[in-house]
């Protein structure tokens, strides 16, 4: 018997979908004399029929998968019109799991399991009861939107790959941590995260010519050329993202930290790209908390 389909399942790719007016009640028994014996293209293995104003996802199984068109040798209707919701969103790329599932939360109904949607170009997939994987992302802030959470917003976009995502930012704010730790003056690793503190601010970046008293809003890398600029260390609040991934169980989480140069370390259930990440690191950490693969040669501690 065909199964109920797993949460988050989408077409992959959307033609696995064919979409089709009929003229017999969206039921069981008005379905399946329909259905069996009836050729389907190859790729399809599921149905949105529509009767009026009513729409019915049917998963199918065929003869074979060699020919062009083949008869439906097994068929079962996954929903009837009371659990499918019929959503028109022209925005909606409806090949990416995460575009489909924010679609149809948005039209969410009690009792739905199931949500086709027509969206960019007029191409139609359905989403059967989405559930996104939450992702902490945890960056520094500002700029914002931080860097990391912007570049993981890219590649859920384009990645079809991946099931529905919610990134979840988790701030390491400059401006909050200065104000639990006032000072008279501050350093500050750059110029892009320049803020406010009520305070004198230098950069490490532009490296002052004079040693000044300063507290540095820093990671340990920050630490490590304030060492070999000025031959000492300064009292210091720790900004590394990788640290508060240590602190605390939160979930998958996707951090960075400055002292990975190159490639992804995957830790329990975190992710930790360079500071100068780009987008195959990051694509390649979330493929791997969502368990969509297991990169080659992936160091896990």
């Amino acid at each position: 018997m065909i199964p109920d389909p797993a949460p988050n399942t989408i077409t992959r790719p959307y033609r696995g979908l064919s979409v089709q007016e009929v003229e017999v009640p969206l039921t069981e028994t008005g379905l399946m004399p329909f259905l069996l014996g009836r050729e389907v293209y190859r790729r399809t293995d599921y149905l949105a029929l529509r009767n009026g104003a009513g729409t019915a996802l049917v998963a199918v199984r065929k003869e074979s998968t060699e020919p062009l068109f083949s008869p439906v040798v097994e068929a079962r209707v996954l929903a009837g019109p009371d659990e499918v919701v019929s959503i028109s969103s022209p925005e909606t790329d409806v090949g990416n799991a995460t575009a489909l599932a924010r679609t149809a939360l948005a039209h969410s109904r009690p009792g739905a399991r199931a949500y086709v949607v027509q969206g960019r170009y007029e191409h139609v997939n359905f989403i059967w009861e989405p559930a996104p994987v939450r992702i902490r992302v945890t960056e520094v802030v500002p700029p914002a939107p931080p860097k990391l959470y912007a570049m993981a917003e890219q590649v859920v976009a384009f990645d079809e790959d991946l099931p529905p995502i919610e990134l979840v930012l988790d701030a390491v704010d400059i401006g909050q941590l200065a104000s639990a730790n006032p000072s008279a003056r501050y350093l500050l690793p750059c110029r892009g995260s320049g803020v406010d503190l009520g305070g004198d601010v230098a950069f490490l970046d532009s490296r002052p010519a004079d040693r000044q008293d300063w507290l540095l809003v820093g990671c340990e890398r920050s630490l490590q050329f304030h060492r070999h600029f000025y031959g000492d260390e300064p009292p210091r609040v720790d900004i590394c993202p990788r640290q508060r991934v240590t602190a605390s169980a939160a979930g998958p989480t996707l951090a960075k930290c400055c002292l990975l140069e190159r490639g992804v370390e995957f830790t329990e259930e975190a992710a930790i790209v360079p500071w100068g990440s780009n987008l195959d690191e990051i694509r390649s950490a979330l493929r791997w908390l969502t368990g969509v693969d297991m990169p080659e040669q992936a160091t896990v501690r």
